[in-house]
């Protein structure tokens, strides 16, 4: 039996042990949180026209968005594309004077730090869009400057492997300040995976590419009479998507303010119109123009950005004539729309303002397809371009 003096020191260090153990145990809880909070949010990483790349972090099981800060400096990263199955982002380097790259970043998924992995040239000065295709493994840049669109494989790590193929645009088109030459915008890789499109803000065009997957190469347009398709005079095609069955491509059209619907024969590479839709409304008198147009995963809506109006417009898609009817339109949460992405589970929308410097959320509702817009927004200056890492 313990007494006098001894057993004050006894409960004092049996005191300390509980005090020890609880403090412990409320670490271990704290840890445990953070790594349950971990497990449930994703990283945001936004590009921007400030030679830096800004990250957020969201919890799409709340709709809260927090900001990391800049993980990224130096490189005038304004398009950002992210790899689905690592953590891992790419970036452009859209210099209009020299010649590009694109740079492979490894995402620290706890702190939302970006690593440089390597980097790549180019092949093009401004390079001003990214596209990844997972199934080839195969990275599309396209150079607005110079009008060329270049072909990166992708390495098992993610990382970038060597610049494949580089194919050169020729061609403009009326408006004198805008399309006095070639002036590539966006390439993507047909559904049968045979084919390139690339959309040609200069030209008026959308290009039809050949595509070896296995070497990664873009292969020239060797039809005949050429697969290319001719847009409207003065249009300006920016950015594309193709529907979920691959029978239809969607152009959004920077100069013009209109989506094409394009029927896609996949057997022949060539695209014939079905409509023409006008993103502003009929008594808008500005300057029209049209920037980012993505997909529901289910392929039922697509989602348009109108820069002229600062507004977002969601479309029903007819799955068998593939047209757009009008379904929502909305304010952007900004000025000046410039790039835009849904997260991964396809029910929340990101939009990038880039005027207004912020980027902007917006919930979807998955059955009927229209956006709500949300509390959710974060300062971030001339913001472009959204990609996410889980």
């Amino acid at each position: 039996m313990i007494q006098g003096p001894f057993l004050d020191t006894y409960v004092k260090r049996a005191a300390v042990a509980v005090l020890g153990l609880s403090v412990g145990m409320i670490g271990m809880y704290e840890q445990a949180h953070a790594v349950s909070a971990h497990g449930v949010s994703q990283l945001v990483y936004v590009g921007t026209q400030q030679a830096r790349i800004e990250a957020l972090r969201f919890d799409p099981s709340t709709g809260k968005l927090t900001t990391v800060g800049t993980v990224a400096k130096g490189l005038n990263a304004t398009w950002l594309a992210s790899n689905p199955r690592r953590p891992v982002i790419y970036a452009v380097d859209d210099d209009k004077v020299r010649e590009g790259s694109v740079t492979a970043y490894a995402a620290d998924r706890a702190t939302g730090a970006l690593t440089e992995l390597n980097r790549v040239d180019s092949d093009g000065r401004g390079t001003t869009n990214l596209s990844l295709d997972a199934r080839s493994k195969t990275l599309l840049a396209a150079s607005y400057n110079s009008g060329t669109v270049s072909s990166i494989a992708l390495e098992p790590d993610g990382s970038l492997g060597t610049r494949a193929s580089t194919m050169k645009e020729t061609g403009s088109g009326p408006n004198q300040r805008r399309q006095r030459s070639a002036h590539a915008h966006n390439a993507v890789v047909d559904p049968s995976g045979r084919y390139v499109l690339v959309s040609d803000l200069g030209a008026d065009r959308v290009f039809v590419y050949g595509f070896d997957g296995a070497t990664h190469a873009l292969l020239p347009d060797n039809g005949n009479p050429r697969r290319a398709f001719a847009a409207p005079a003065g249009s300006g095609p920016r950015h594309m998507v193709f529907g979920a069955d691959g029978r239809f491509v969607y152009v959004i059209t920077e100069l013009s303010g209109e989506i094409f619907v394009l029927r896609w024969n996949a057997a022949q590479g060539r695209l014939a119109p079905v409509q023409t839709v006008s993103l502003s409304t009929p008594e808008f008198k500005g300057v029209r123009s049209g920037a980012e147009i993505l997909m529901s995963a289910d392929g039922r809506f697509v989602y348009a950005q109108d820069r002229g109006e600062d507004m977002l417009v969601v479309y029903r898609v007819d799955p068998e004539s593939g047209k757009l009817s009008e379904l929502q339109r909305m304010a952007s949460g900004g000025t000046k729309p410039w790039g835009m992405e849904l997260d991964p589970s396809g029910k929340w929308l990101f939009v990038a303002n880039q005027r207004s410097g912020n980027v902007a959320v917006f919930s979807v509702d998955p059955v009927s397809g229209k956006l709500a817009a949300t509390a959710a927004t974060a300062d971030v200056p001339t913001a472009v371009s959204v990609a996410f890492v889980k």
